[in-house]
């Protein structure tokens, strides 16, 4: 088999739509401006300069980015045993509350309180996605609505109750609440690489979980349990695999990702568990995650991808455009992307050209 052959197997197939569904997606994006009487060519420019355009806007890319790849690991890990985990907004509320407290109750160096409130992100947000595993095993109640339903038990109880009561920081000598936590003790800060941008370690350490969910899924026994377990879990049984076991391990991994999500935004930007947090990065790791395929590589690439659109929409009002209107990008990115069939017969030809003879040597 030759590269071309290769570069155009049947095995390509999900990355080439999600290739030709992103590109769509600019394009239609492009005539909306167009058809909106703006100017598309410099609503892109500026589009582009928010989000690479120097150490600001690239970190500001990055920041965003880490989140999303987080986010969309959560969904993806799930994904791999057969479970549709839209529950990644709570886990990442209950991760960040929970990195908020320990880093501001412990006292310990830098780099061990940095680990510790991680770690107890990681916690929050696998206790809170576990419930929704142990929902559907043991009481057969479907995922999608157990984790919809727990995001809105989070959002409330966390934003509703705990921060503004028991959690809100006092003012100084007043009984009157600040808005949010008290703020994190800045040893808990993550560390930032470049001067002039805001660029921290919460990039790195999503690109670690990526690496470290790649290694799990295709090449541990558990992982290939995890797939099996998702490809066919009557056969799973059947072989012995433990289904109940795996789907709460994976849920529990998943909503772990969501947690340090929400932990790498209090210990990288926030600095204190704020007293409006609604970051909707839980529901965009959807998006993500389909674009993605579901795979880590492809995760990390379109997160990177939706970061940067993310970031760069901040200057689309220069160009007289809303800055919601990357969401209409990513929208249409992931309609395309969902609908494998739309792109089968440009895929199909490009197939048999690629096992056409080339040019001699």
């Amino acid at each position: 088999m030759n590269l071309r052959e290769r570069f155009f197997a049947p095995a390509r197939d999900p990355v080439w739509a999600a290739g030709l569904g992103v590109v769509a997606s600019l394009a239609a994006a492009f005539l909306v401006i167009l058809l909106a009487g703006k100017d598309p060519v410099a609503a892109f420019g500026h589009l582009l300069e928010g989000a690479l355009g120097g150490r600001g806007p690239i970190g500001e890319s990055g920041i965003k980015a880490g989140v999303l790849i987080l986010t969309g690991l959560s969904v993806a890990v799930a994904f791999t045993v057969g479970v549709f985990n839209i529950g990644g907004e709570g886990q990442l509320i209950w991760g960040a509350l929970a990195a908020a407290v320990v880093a501001r109750a412990l006292d310990l160096p830098g780099p061990l309180l940095v680990a510790a409130s991680l770690l107890a992100a990681a916690a929050a947000g696998a206790v809170w996605a576990f419930i929704a595993g142990l929902l559907k095993v043991w009481r057969g109640v479907h995922e999608v609505i157990s984790t919809i339903l727990l995001n809105w038990v989070a959002i409330h109880l966390v934003n509703g109750w705990l921060v503004p009561g028991p959690l809100a920081a006092r003012g100084s000598g007043s009984t009157i609440s600040l808005a949010g936590t008290e703020a994190i003790r800045s040893a808990a800060w993550l560390p930032r690489f470049i001067a002039g941008s805001r660029l921290d370690a919460g990039l790195p350490l999503a690109l670690a979980c990526a690496v470290f969910v790649w290694f799990l899924l295709t090449r541990t026994h558990r992982g290939f349990e995890w797939r099996a377990v998702g490809a066919g879990p009557g056969a799973a049984e059947a072989s012995g695999i433990p289904n109940a076991r795996r789907i709460c391990e994976a849920m529990a991994l998943a909503g772990a990702l969501a947690g340090i999500a929400g932990g790498v935004l209090i210990l990288g930007t926030e600095h204190r568990y704020p007293g409006v947090f609604r970051t909707g990065y839980g529901f965009d790791g959807i998006a993500v995650a389909l674009v993605g395929g579901a795979t880590a590589p492809g995760t990390v690439a379109a997160g990177l991808f939706f970061g940067a659109i993310r970031a760069g929409a901040t200057r689309l009002q220069l160009a007289g455009m809303h800055p919601s209107f990357a969401e209409l990008i990513q929208g249409i990115a992931v309609v395309l992307v969902a609908a494998p069939r739309l792109f089968a017969p440009l895929l199909l030809r490009l197939r048999p050209m690629a096992r056409a003879p080339g040019p001699p040597p």
